[in-house]
């Protein structure tokens, strides 16, 4: 009886130094998924422009397959927001350069919520055969979704955008972004997949053959796919040469208020224009075909402000060529952010008004909501600008001359429109003055990058205040300007005419995707269903 009673003593005596050292080691249990997840989601962001540090994101999605395994759906709809957060937080930050970060931290929290479904769903296939292909699918349907919602979707972060520098690359002719982000996806799952099953045949000394090829397949068809592509990756020309040079004028101040002199920021590109004009005329720099202004290069509206006209029309004369010119105008009482095709001798003759413009920046969504929110914000938007409906396609000299906007580089029918309707040549004129120098200048210039590649164009970057750029048909940057430094960039590039199969295809391949998602989501549904049934039973 002493020995039975001293038994329960010490039984009482460390039952209440276990029960502590226990909890915290589930809190620990439960706070490394949650860390993982958050700092994977930093690890894809460190795998992004301007870093050349591409190859990140396959240890990145690899952790996060890791946390999402076998994970109920409101855990995996947590780890999936932490991760959306670890990626989102710092590669969004330059939306809040001049406005704060309540725009900055609202956007993420909004995008956050599309990674954090995606991880509801990446968890529920994630214990199928062949839950790589399952799993990379759901996350570029995830991406579709965001390109599309709200407010006309918002694509920046797509992981095609991360991958200028990378193998993958020459993917993007074959099925365009999407198919370029399912296999840098689909490589870091079956990375996950391999290392695991690696360790599950240690522990139990056994492993099951089919996922185990289905693992090597998931790391290897991405890169062998890659490496065969690159067969439809040229910088050839196909319809001659032409001679372009991009004009960046730089701005008076960067921030939101660069435009508050607006004739100043006009002088600017004519000036260094007519700089050129000057080089060319004492021999020094080949004489361009065709000059591209950015977007904003003349917020005066030339067709109202006969002084403007008279500025664009001695830079036309001294170049002696057709340019491009960004401008602000108003018509019928609407605004449009227009490309105005200004001709030396005819003056201007052709427009381009830009479809996909910005929400918050260009126009005001719920703006009785954001004006009680805030008011200055509606101040800043204090008219919407309205939407063009048509392609543009200048003819300018010897080349036909695709415009995509500044924000348009990261909608893929924005860019793909333009080539179906005979584009040789892509410019992007682009403003990114109001964003100072953060990331964002680098991270658009990548997106071109990727477009090049994806429509085997040439990309001309010009930009109010940097980096503009020129970019062959294989994504190699040739020529680049630094920022906030007025600049000219000249040089001969080739002119195709050849679609890819990402532009003769369209959206069909992420339609497929998607579908590939959806038939993975409802077999994971009806097996858990299927499950549950039995149990009760």
């Amino acid at each position: 009886m002493t020995v039975t009673a001293t038994s329960v003593d010490e039984s009482d005596r460390l039952e209440p130094q276990s029960a502590p050292a226990s909890r915290w080691a589930v809190r620990l249990r439960r706070l490394v998924p949650a860390a993982a997840a958050a700092l994977s989601g930093v690890l894809l962001y460190v795998s992004f422009p301007p870093r050349t540090l591409w190859w990140l994101a396959l240890p990145a999605f690899a952790v996060f397959g890791w946390v999402l395994r076998g994970r109920g759906w409101k855990a995996a709809f947590g780890l999936g927001y932490l991760f959306g957060l670890g990626f989102l937080l710092p590669l969004l930050v330059w939306t809040g350069v001049e406005v704060g970060p309540g725009p900055w931290l609202a956007l993420v929290a909004i995008e956050a919520i599309f990674v954090a479904l995606v991880g509801v769903g990446i968890a529920a296939v994630s214990k199928l055969p062949g839950a790589p292909v399952w799993a990379a699918a759901v996350w570029i349907a995830g991406e579709a979704a965001r390109a599309r919602a709200p407010f006309h979707g918002f694509p920046w972060g797509k992981i095609a955008f991360g991958q200028a520098d990378g193998v993958f690359l020459p993917l993007a002719a074959v099925g365009g972004t999407p198919v370029l982000g399912f296999a840098v996806v689909l490589c870091g799952f079956g990375l996950y997949e391999l290392v695991r099953l690696v360790v599950e045949r240690r522990s139990i000394g056994a492993v099951r053959r089919p996922a185990a090829v289905v693992a090597l397949l998931s790391v290897a068809v991405p890169v062998l796919g890659a490496l065969a592509a690159r067969t439809l990756v040229s910088d050839k020309a196909e319809d001659g040469t032409v001679t372009v040079a991009a004009i960046q004028g730089n701005v008076p101040r960067a921030g939101l208020e660069f435009n508050a002199q607006r004739r100043a920021v006009l002088d600017y590109h004519a000036r260094e224009t007519e700089r050129l004009a000057a080089e060319v005329k004492a021999g020094r720099i080949a004489k361009p075909d065709i000059v591209l202004w950015p977007e904003n290069s003349s917020d005066v509206d030339p067709f109202t402000d006969a002084d403007a006209a008279v500025v664009i029309e001695q830079a036309a004369k001294a170049i002696d060529a057709p340019i491009s010119v960004g401008g602000v105008v108003e018509r019928a009482g609407k605004l449009y952010n227009e490309q105005i095709l200004w001709d030396p001798v005819k003056g201007p003759t052709d427009t381009y008004d830009k479809r996909q413009i910005q929400p918050f920046g260009e126009y005001l969504p719920l703006r009785s909501l954001v004006g009680a929110i805030n008011k200055n914000w509606t101040s800043m938007v204090h008219q919407d600008f309205s939407r063009g409906t048509k392609p543009g396609v200048f003819q300018m000299a010897n080349a036909k001359v695709g415009l995509v906007t500044c924000y348009e580089a990261a909608f893929d029918w924005a860019v793909r429109s333009e080539v179906t309707d005979g584009a040789q040549l892509i410019s992007v004129p682009s403003n990114n003055a109001t964003f100072d120098r953060s990331e964002m200048t680098y991270q658009q210039l990548a997106m071109s990058r990727v477009r090049a590649v994806e429509h085997s164009r040439t990309v001309t970057v010009p930009v109010t205040s940097g980096v503009s750029a020129i970019i062959m048909p294989d994504g190699r940057i040739t020529q680049r300007t630094g920022m906030f430094v007025p600049a000219s960039l000249v040089q001969k590039v080739p002119l195709r005419s050849t679609q890819t199969p990402a532009t003769r295809l369209g959206i069909l391949p992420e339609m497929a995707l998607v579908l590939v998602a959806a038939g993975g989501l409802g077999w994971a549904i009806g097996s858990g269903l299927r499950g549950r049934r039995a149990e009760s039973v």
